[in-house]
């Protein structure tokens, strides 16, 4: 938006922000509580080879039991109890 003059050169792009915190709130975000942390914790112990940010996602699964939606089967797989599923491909 900054590159364009301010007003209606810039009605686009505030269009597209407004869509986009709109769909983000539709969207439920579960959060890294105490028991994501502890999960997380016993999962890093297990020196899984998964990313850190990784295990902390799966960690956030696990611990609101909820399915993971990714298209990184390859390292999510090795992560025992997480249920994980890509829709993509």
């Amino acid at each position: 938006m900054r590159r364009h003059r301010a007003g209606l050169d810039q009605l686009e792009g505030y269009e597209r922000l407004h869509a986009c915190l709109d769909s983000l709130h539709r969207l439920a975000i579960l959060p890294f509580d105490r028991e994501a942390a502890l999960i997380f914790q016993e999962l890093d112990r297990r020196r899984l080879r998964v990313g850190t940010m990784d295990l902390k996602i799966a960690a956030i699964c696990i611990a609101h039991d909820a399915t993971l939606l990714s298209r990184n089967l390859v390292d999510f797989e090795k992560v025992p109890g997480l249920r994980v599923e890509n829709w993509l491909d």
